[in-house]
């Protein structure tokens, strides 16, 4: 992914109003990010534990989206699977993100979901680049580049269900 400033970051927004888009917490340690290995930009708001965010490539330009997380936590031995990288976590370690839909559809109340990595560090986790907490990702016949592929073309899924 190419380096993204906050004005980037800030006007890619497709799932929210200009307004809030203004108001959203970004990242202050945009320079230290680790761009060549990352497939999109995730992040966690520290002052609302429900809100995290996600900026991809997507034909040519970027797209934003604002993702709830629901409050209820699994339990530690429960474990599940992102859909976009399928790392396996324990516990809460795989969080169901919805967003708003983009345009009319959104405005009318519309979503959709995905469930991911609460951390939202799936770029990392398929080259290797993060360890799990508990556990070790499965180990796949896949290379990692194609890995990384599947991954991309999961995220791609996701990000044209807000269009439609």
């Amino acid at each position: 992914m190419r380096t993204l400033t906050e004005q980037d970051i800030r006007t890619s927004f497709v799932n929210c109003s200009k307004g809030e888009a203004k108001r959203i917490f970004v990242p202050r340690d945009l320079e230290q990010r680790p761009w060549e290995d990352l497939d999109f930009l995730g992040w966690r708001d520290p002052g609302a534990p429900d809100r995290s965010y996600l900026v991809a490539e997507r034909e040519g330009g970027l797209a934003g989206v604002a993702l709830r997380l629901p409050s209820a936590r699994r339990g530690f031995l429960h474990r599940s699977m992102c859909s976009l990288c399928l790392t396996t976590h324990p516990g809460g370690g795989v969080s169901l993100m919805t967003a708003r839909k983009a345009g009319a559809a959104g405005r009318e109340g519309n979503s959709v979901g995905v469930y991911m990595c609460a951390d939202l560090a799936c770029s990392l986790y398929v080259r290797g680049k993060k360890a799990l907490e508990s556990g070790s990702r499965f180990e796949e016949s896949l290379s990692v580049e194609e890995q990384i592929a599947r991954t991309a073309g999961n995220l791609s899924a996701f990000l044209a269900k807000l269009y439609d």
